[in-house]
């Protein structure tokens, strides 16, 4: 999978911008507040229809005009597709071969894509929410049905979280009504739970095995999934849905005088264990951007396991928060692998580092200058 060209329409610092990619290596060079994250995020906003960086989405349109667009003609094993994502006041469209998608959940999963930024460093150390909407946005790639059903999930725990609130007030409560929603809850949590195991099985078992090889030997990672609910990895969508309903039923009298949903996948976590040591809690900062670099890379992998092709890497500014000796490490994985895009203040720091020889655009006050240069030219 690899992207040929994008185009961009009053997207951020950008009137009119087109640009064609190397299969390989791309590195977008300039200071900071110059433009070379915005085109990174581009290409994230192509694929998912969101940014990294922002939730508020007219933050993506120029501050004068109506809309912002975003085009891009990619090349996978099936064939070429263009893709376009327009944001506007109105709201997203997207299209696919210049036919538009009625649902996101459509569209999401044309183009693979695995961002590394500084944040992303925060996986491991981060908030229980941050590593949740890891989970939601990489599963999602893969799964064309799970943004559906968890989109459904949300909304039904808005209800079910509006209605307890409302029995406060009314002294009372309709268990009927509250059976109806409970089962509906389950129906959409069990696939989204089912989803998630899958998911962090593979996740573990390429992160274990690039996390051995980044420290040597001497480290092994486990990844699990931290729940509300008793869980293996073996039980069907079906066990899940039985366990889930009961779980919302034993905790209801608890949900009434608290006022909210106890258990269900919305308050799930992931817990890293590296040498079965919990690594957020205990590790060293090292080790805890081994662990991050570790998921990160195995993402890679389980993607490519899963649709039959590699994702394209994005790398925003990631190299200056990774010591040498991680820099090289997850250079020679991206070596030859899968296209790259990379942000950079300097290329100089990159020489010794890439057996790969990049096509470097220079990034000035939005304006774009490609040139095919070794990095310490």
């Amino acid at each position: 999978m690899q992207l040929n060209q994008i185009e961009l329409t009053n997207y951020r610092n950008y009137n009119q911008l087109t640009l064609n990619f190397s299969p390989k290596l791309n590195v977008f060079v300039g200071d900071n507040a110059q433009g070379k994250t915005n085109l990174l995020e581009s290409i994230y906003v192509l694929s998912l229809t969101k940014s990294h960086r922002s939730n508020h989405e007219k933050e993506l349109i120029q501050w004068d005009k109506d809309f912002a667009r975003i085009e891009g003609q990619i090349s996978k094993k099936n064939g070429d597709i263009d893709l376009t994502m327009i944001v506007s006041n109105k709201g997203k469209k997207t299209k696919v071969n210049g036919l538009e998608q009625t649902k996101l959940s459509q569209y999401i999963g044309y183009l693979n894509v695995i961002l590394f930024a500084p944040e992303d460093l925060s996986l491991v150390k981060g908030s229980p929410q941050y590593r949740r909407k890891f989970l939601d946005m990489e599963i999602g790639q893969i799964n064309s049905q799970y943004l559906h059903h968890l989109s459904n999930y949300q909304t039904v725990l808005k209800q079910r979280n509006q209605y307890l609130k409302k029995t406060a007030f009314n002294k009372s409560y309709d268990s009927l009504y509250l059976d109806v929603l409970n089962e509906q809850l389950a129906q959409e949590g069990s696939f989204v739970l089912f989803s998630r195991l899958y998911f962090i099985k593979l996740l573990e078992k390429w992160a274990n095995s690039i996390h051995e090889n980044i420290s040597y030997g001497k480290e092994e990672l486990r990844v699990s999934y931290k729940s509300t609910l008793e869980l293996s990895a073996e039980q069907t969508r079906e066990e899940l849905y039985h366990l889930l309903m009961e779980e919302l039923k034993k905790t209801e009298e608890r949900d009434l005088t608290q006022l909210t949903t106890n258990v269900g996948p919305h308050r799930d976590d992931l817990v890293f264990m590296v040498n079965g040591q919990n690594v957020q809690t205990y590790g060293s900062q090292g080790q805890q951007r081994t662990t991050a670099l570790s998921v990160k890379l195995a993402e890679i992998e389980l993607i490519n396991e899963e649709i039959g092709e590699y994702p394209i890497l994005l790398l925003d500014d990631v190299l200056s928060e990774l010591d040498d000796e991680r820099q090289v490490q997850l250079m020679e994985f991206i070596d030859n692998k899968l296209q790259t895009f990379l942000t950079t203040t300097s290329v100089t720091h990159l020489n010794d580092k890439l057996k790969i020889k990049p096509e470097i655009f220079y990034v000035t006050n939005g304006e774009v200058e490609r040139t095919s240069e070794d990095v310490d030219g």
